[in-house]
């Protein structure tokens, strides 16, 4: 197996400005000289130095050149969103995509994970932690890149919404990205280039573990992770498609040694008692050392990842639903948990209004149908302040986790380095029945 090549989807608009630091071909061909340049779109054709494409490639001519992007959107669609300046190693591709320009990265993979590791995490990371980012990241990316082309060749139409009258049923997966293998976003995986500068240690994590992947059953395993989990995984077919994974299920999120009683978070008391209370978990830490491990400034603005609890006005959630779901449910009634997964997040929701009632799953419709941006997780139990009525007054929230809890908890796996654990640990912790190979 060669190492393979990726196309990383950047961003998108009608104008791209970019500027080349060192030499570039154009097609191969032409030699551009380092500065600034534009792309414009106009009649279905990308427009640069005053000739028409209908896409074009940017070949850096040495080692150490590379492009920047003006205006990269990252975070889209949490609280953080914003505009950054970003640069990049290997070669840029101008491509017409829904009557926008997108930018496209291509580079080689272990490039492409030495990003990866900076941009989801600190760099700062523990060594161990590094490493282990490294094989999961590794190992989700090149079983999308099978996944995408066992569709193409089954020619399969992937449904992810269904909706009917009583029911809404959606999750998000990266099966919409069609014209590039991955985009550069929480959608898929944080890949920001040489912006976020790499340390030594994060290229010594990737140099260290080249080629490893995770297999199970002779394929690689599509290796999920969240920020934290909560203290429980959770199951890969109730976030996405109905598709069993066997390392991706259950697991408490501490030493095996202390496993005790594992309460049915499927069942509701149970959830409740969980989600309430705050259980000996590794990602339960308040370690300012070990969090600015994991969590990049943008990422500490968000504080109290294991607990949480959020209220809403009667008219702040009846708003809140009706822009995030194009739904007019009127006055919200009541929000009632219909299914849980096995981490006790909500799998299905009733939602009880005035004028509307409907069930909405999965997690993630449930967490944007609950927030202006994400709700943390779909862990969560609610709180009634009732008015006039029946009508309630407000809404509590108290939820558990932050993200689908699926795979490698990063808050967790960030506590395993830090007391010693090795990366071959942290990773058989989180993915059960696994092996470890390094197939290039």
């Amino acid at each position: 197996m060669l190492e393979p090549i990726l196309s990383v989807g950047i961003v998108s608009d009608i104008e791209i400005p970019f500027s080349f630091q060192g030499k570039y071909l154009l097609n191969g061909a032409e030699e551009l000289h380092p500065g600034d340049y534009t792309a414009y779109l106009i009649d279905a054709k990308i427009i640069f130095n005053g000739k028409f494409y209908d896409e074009v490639t940017f070949q850096p001519a040495s080692d150490d050149a590379s492009f920047t992007l003006k205006e990269v959107v990252i975070g889209i669609g949490f609280h953080w969103e914003r505009k950054e300046v970003q640069s990049f190693r290997g070669s840029l591709k101008l491509i017409q995509e829904n009557h926008k320009i997108t930018a496209v990265n291509l580079i080689p993979v272990e490039e492409y994970l030495k990003s990866v590791i900076s941009s989801e995490m600190s760099a700062t990371s523990s060594p161990e932690l590094l490493k282990a980012h490294a094989v999961i990241s590794r190992s989700w990316l090149l079983s999308q890149l099978a996944k995408k082309n066992d569709l193409a060749a089954k020619s399969v139409t992937y449904v992810s919404d269904t909706q009917t009258e009583t029911e809404w049923i959606k999750w998000w997966d990266r099966e919409d990205h069609l014209l590039y293998d991955v985009c550069a976003d929480d959608h898929c995986q944080r890949y920001q280039g040489i912006t976020r500068a790499s340390t030594e240690k994060v290229v010594e994590a990737v140099e260290a573990t080249r080629g490893e992947l995770l297999i199970s059953d002779n394929a690689i395993c599509d290796a999920r992770f969240s920020k934290c989990c909560g203290g429980v995984l959770e199951k890969f077919d109730n976030c996405w498609e109905p598709a069993s994974h066997p390392y991706l299920q259950k697991v408490f999120d501490r030493a095996e040694n202390a496993i005790s009683d594992t309460p049915d978070l499927t069942i509701e008391a149970e959830a409740e008692k969980w989600i309430r209370t705050s259980p000996d978990a590794f990602c339960n830490t308040q370690d300012a050392k070990v969090l600015s491990q994991v969590l990049n400034n943008y990422d500490q603005e968000t504080a109290d990842f294991y607990r949480w609890t959020v209220t809403y006005s009667q008219s702040e959630i009846s708003d809140l639903i009706r822009r995030r779901t194009g739904i007019d449910f009127g006055e919200i009634i009541d929000l009632q948990p219909m299914e849980r997964g096995v981490s006790g997040r909500l799998i299905k929701l009733r939602i009880v209004g005035t004028k509307k009632t409907l069930v909405i799953g999965k997690e993630l419709l449930i967490r944007k149908s609950l927030s202006g941006s994400h709700l943390y997780s779909s862990a969560f139990v609610v709180d009634k302040s009732m008015g006039e009525n029946a009508i309630p007054e407000s809404f509590t929230l108290t939820g558990a986790g932050w993200g689908h809890g699926v795979g490698l908890c990063q808050i967790g796996a960030a506590v395993m380095g830090d007391k010693g654990y090795s990366y071959r640990d942290i990773l058989l912790h989180y993915y059960r029945d696994v092996a470890l190979e390094k197939k290039y």
